[in-house]
């Protein structure tokens, strides 16, 4: 298990040969890599100034140990689901420009599917459940980002049924 906060890059390479260095069990290492885009993700049909503007750069601020926690607890989530060997989680903080890397997520098991789920799993609840706020800079302006729906969407989707509420 391991947990990066960070504003610094990383090599992915690197990370994922680490992760599974030594195991010789792990059949697989699923991994997902989040980049700064240069669109504002706004839909096309929203009334916001932000809408398919080019943005110049994206800062993400969190709270230190707060943020740790609860990406440990994401991970905690994934291992206790499925039959994990390693898990890593890197999330970088600061001033980013589109192209840079922001996420790393990965997930190594004996099995592809578990590898594979687990990540996507991670992902999903990273975007709701970590305490990261994300600034985007776009057509001269600077505004804060509101959680997205979809991503509740995406996180809802792997609700245990004994989570769900009677």
């Amino acid at each position: 298990m391991t947990i990066k906060v960070q504003a610094e890059d990383f090599d992915v390479g690197a990370e994922l040969k680490a992760l599974a260095e030594g195991n010789t069990q792990i059949g697989a290492v699923a991994s997902f890599v989040g980049l700064v885009r240069d669109i504002a993700p706004e839909p096309p049909d929203t009334d916001s100034p932000h809408a398919n503007v080019h943005q110049s750069a994206m800062t993400l601020e969190h709270y230190p140990g707060m943020t740790e926690k609860a990406l440990a607890q994401v991970e905690a989530d994934a291992k206790a689901r499925w039959p994990l060997d390693a898990t890593l989680i890197i999330h970088r903080y600061g001033r980013l420009l589109p192209g840079d890397q922001i996420v790393l997520t990965a997930c190594a098991s004996r099995h592809r599917e578990a590898a594979f789920e687990a990540c996507h799993f991670m992902m999903d609840y990273l975007k709701t459940k970590a305490p990261f706020w994300k600034l985007e800079e776009a057509g001269g302006e600077a505004r804060w980002v509101d959680a997205r729906e979809s991503d509740d969407t995406a996180a809802a989707r792997w609700a245990k049924k004994e989570d769900a509420a009677p």
